[in-house]
């Protein structure tokens, strides 16, 4: 029998959901960023569960505080990618006994900021004991049916489009990890990045809305991984002929001889909103994210051929199914 370090994650949920029975008329399938069940005709109750684990997810200098709101804003982003509010939030927290008082009131202090920044309430939710701090969020809220954006409605022609820009946090987590430096204006921005993520819950609310969305997903696993998700989940190909790099990134970079690219697709943990949309909404859902000030770019297009490509400045080059994979990573 292989480890489940030779399977990775996805290989890993595969197994699980393959034990299952599985619901009739799921109205979201295995697989994508949230689970729901119809309230009546058109109303879903959306349920998200994600967990962090220090030792994983908590890098050098994230303090109690802000690994706790992490916890939250990384449930929260998922629910954004969906264009779903979320209201409630139950918490389930592993904690090893050496904790004082003072490390508790932190963590209780960072859930209740993740979820007050993004308008929810923490309910409730259980403690244990553990070898290490995990922090189980599980987020509900509702929403209509057709509102609900999944990962499976992209289709050729679609114009794909992200969010903000990539690379802080891949650079981030190399001055945080590997202790690489960088100066202070470039520093401090990708230190943040990393330190206190932000989902986009209003830009995703605003996008499933206005119904101009045919598939969407988060970058929290990278961007490369991301377009590698949506290519399953709508059987098509991307071709990617720009991608926002933040230059802040680009800076650190060139500083240490690396590749810009590969920090912008393969990072992950910058919750940006990685989407599909039809060529006649553009407009319409460019107008959107021009209202909210926020930055929206057209990255390429979806394909026919189930490949996925990054072409930039005449040079072609495949974007590999590379980013966080639990187990592996």
């Amino acid at each position: 029998m292989r480890a489940i370090s030779e399977l990775g994650e996805k290989k890993v949920i595969e197994t699980i959901v393959g034990c299952l029975d599985l619901m009739p008329d799921m109205s979201v399938p295995f697989g994508d960023d949230v689970s729901a069940i119809k309230l009546g005709d058109s109303t879903l109750a959306v349920v998200k569960t994600d967990m962090l684990v220090a030792e994983t997810d908590v890098p050098p200098g994230m303090s109690l505080r802000q690994a706790a709101r992490k916890a939250v804003v990384m449930n929260i982003s998922d629910f954004a990618s969906k264009g779903v509010k979320p209201l409630t939030v139950l918490v389930s927290l592993g904690l090893p006994s050496s904790l004082t008082e003072k490390d508790v009131e932190e963590l209780g202090l960072g859930l209740n900021q993740g979820a007050r920044e993004y308008g929810a309430y923490v309910i409730g939710g259980d403690t244990n004991e553990a070898s290490d701090i995990v922090i189980s969020c599980s987020l509900f809220g509702v929403c209509d049916e057709q509102v609900l954006v999944k990962r499976n409605g992209a289709r050729p022609g679609d114009i794909v489009a992200v969010t903000g820009q990539f690379g802080k946090t891949a650079a981030g987590l190399k001055i945080l990890l590997e202790g690489l430096d960088a100066p202070e204006h470039v520093t401090k921005p990708l230190k943040e990045a990393v330190l206190m993520p932000k989902a986009r819950l209003t830009e995703g609310l605003a996008l499933a809305e206005a119904k101009v969305l045919t598939a969407s997903i988060d970058s929290s696993d990278g961007l490369a991984w991301s377009l590698h998700e949506l290519s399953d989940a709508s059987n098509v190909g991307f071709t990617i002929e720009h991608l926002p790099i933040a230059p802040e990134a680009v800076e650190f970079a060139r500083k240490h001889g690396l590749d810009p690219w590969e920090l912008g697709l393969y990072g992950g943990e910058e919750y940006e909103l990685v989407v599909t949309v039809k060529p006649e909404l553009w407009e319409k859902a460019e107008k959107i994210m021009k209202n909210l000030d926020v930055s929206f770019t057209a990255i390429g297009r979806a394909t026919e051929e189930k490949k996925i490509e990054l072409t930039v400045n005449g040079e072609t080059r495949p974007i590999k199914r590379k980013g966080w994979e639990h187990f592996r990573n």
